[in-house]
């Protein structure tokens, strides 16, 4: 007996042994490496750069050149006129673009933020890759605004501020409501991203040479890592993700209001708050995802921190988000339906059948029916190419949605003879240059700043453990905050 009780004993341990391994390779925070390791592993992802990486710089550089520069220069030289934008549509894709690039914007609030504050542990090693997306993304959506006025040497009209004239700006304008809104979030999105952002700014100065060094001398503003700056990061760092969470969700609950607040056929909605902000989080989770995969796929070593479990823990709050969607889609659809007015019903048929209406169709199937149909599945969930190419459907689904909400409902009023079909001119290459923006300062960005603020995925690997319950091996959390 003592001799089976031994045989079995070691016949046990490798299978257990094997199970443990299983854990590590498959959990970050369960593999740690010293942590000088790991900061030389950041640091040679930002330094080391192929010719491909230039290349595809080089262009999107050109596509800014001659997007931005000469065509932005054209419409400003000839007039919005060449913009299609018109009677009785005056907000085209200029707008279409700022919500939908607001929208972006908040991912990084959501995952850095909201996140921290549920403690969801699987958020650590891509915090600052979305928070990045936050801040280029309400760069193109101001651009966007500026756009769209046109004569944007005239946008500081837009700025509450005394002066001689005694003038201040119409505060009935929708503009000036995005104005305020848009910058608000950016100076505070912009000091959440730098704040984290200090202590690996600190280890990239001790590890570099040159101008980089000198760089990184200014922006550690002096950080050595003493018990006391670290009390004092700490402290500012949860103050502001619980503060800046009612500023994620008032800036879009403001879009929103842009429109529900006008007394227009399929504007006139009180549930456009909650939907507005739920599609901002159902296009923004779903860049997240598309970039970590480009990240995990383009930088080297990002494969040890950008794991499968974090692709599947997106690929579920993808899931999460997109039944949210579809309830408040239905949700502002089905009121709107049911009040009667004519004219809301003349513009629910323009939406479905009219000349956008395989929009609303694709917005629908992209949105609902391919979220739904692949999302369950782990192995989809887990496979950066899949996860990726529905990532990319859901994005032009929540344009094609904007699209439909702001110019498209234009088209129909209460005014038959002022029926217009919007037909978009100069908007068209200027919403590609936005986007070349957008991806540019992503890849350059990624250069000078760490993606992963190594020292959360540190503490996230100490405060993680396994702990033997009989034959079962479980992860266990400390929690390491005072």
């Amino acid at each position: 007996m003592a001799v089976l009780a031994d045989s079995t004993k070691s016949f046990a341990h490798p299978i257990e042994h094997d199970h443990e391994a299983h854990l590590r390779e498959e959990h970050l925070m369960l593999d740690p490496r010293p942590r000088g390791e790991m900061n030389a592993m950041v640091m040679e992802a930002m330094t080391t750069t192929s010719w491909k990486f230039w290349a595809v710089a080089a262009f999107l550089a050109v596509v800014v050149v001659i997007c931005l520069g000469y065509y932005w220069g054209y419409m400003i030289t000839s007039g919005l006129g060449v913009a299609g934008i018109n009677r009785p549509i005056y907000w085209g894709i200029f707008l279409v673009n700022t919500v939908f690039w607001i929208g972006i914007s908040h991912a990084g609030t959501f995952v850095s933020a909201l996140l921290k504050v549920f403690k969801a542990e699987f958020r650590r090693p891509f915090t600052r890759a979305a928070e990045l997306m936050t801040t280029f993304g309400l760069v193109q959506a101001g651009l966007s605004i500026f756009m769209h006025m046109g004569r944007v040497w005239l946008s500081y009209w837009l700025m509450p501020y005394p002066n001689e004239r005694g003038l201040w700006p119409n505060f009935h304008s929708p503009l000036a409501w995005d104005f305020l809104a848009i910058n608000t979030y950016l100076l505070s999105s912009t000091m959440y991203l730098f704040m984290p952002l200090i202590p690996d700014l600190a280890m990239a100065r001790d590890r570099s040479t040159g101008w980089r060094k000198s760089l990184y001398r200014v922006l550690a503003l002096g950080f050595r890592g003493t018990e006391g700056e670290w009390a004092h990061l700490r402290f500012a760092m949860n103050l502001f993700a619980f503060a800046i969470l009612p500023v994620m969700f008032s800036v879009h609950t403001i879009v929103s209001w842009d429109f529900a607040a006008a007394m227009r056929p399929g504007w006139s909605s009180t549930i456009f708050g909650p939907y507005f902000v739920i599609g901002a989080l159902q296009s923004g989770i779903s860049a997240v995802a598309m970039v970590l995969i480009v990240v995990r796929a383009t930088m080297k070593n990002m494969k040890y921190f950008i794991r499968p479990e974090h692709l599947d823990a997106l690929g579920k709050l993808m899931l999460i988000i997109s039944m949210a969607w579809a309830y408040f889609f239905f949700n502002d659809y089905l009121v709107q339906w049911y009040n009667g007015d004519k004219w809301t019903d003349l513009l629910l048929h323009f939406h479905e059948e009219g000349p956008v209406g395989w929009m609303w169709l694709a917005m629908l199937f992209f949105n609902i029916a391919v979220p739904w149909a692949t999302l369950w599945n782990k192995s989809i969930r887990r496979n950066p190419t899949a996860l990726f190419a529905i990532g990319f459907f859901v994005n032009v689904a929540m344009w094609f949605e904007r699209y439909i909400i702001v110019p498209t409902s234009l088209s129909i009023n209460r005014f038959p003879f002022t029926y217009q079909f919007y037909k978009p001119g100069v908007e068209i290459p200027l919403s590609f240059g936005t986007l070349a923006l957008f991806i540019l300062l992503y890849m350059l960005a990624s250069r000078i700043i760490p993606l992963v603020p190594v020292w959360e995925v540190q503490e996230g690997q100490m405060a993680h453990s396994l702990k033997k319950f009989g034959n079962e091996s479980i992860i266990t959390i400390s929690d390491l905050e005072e």
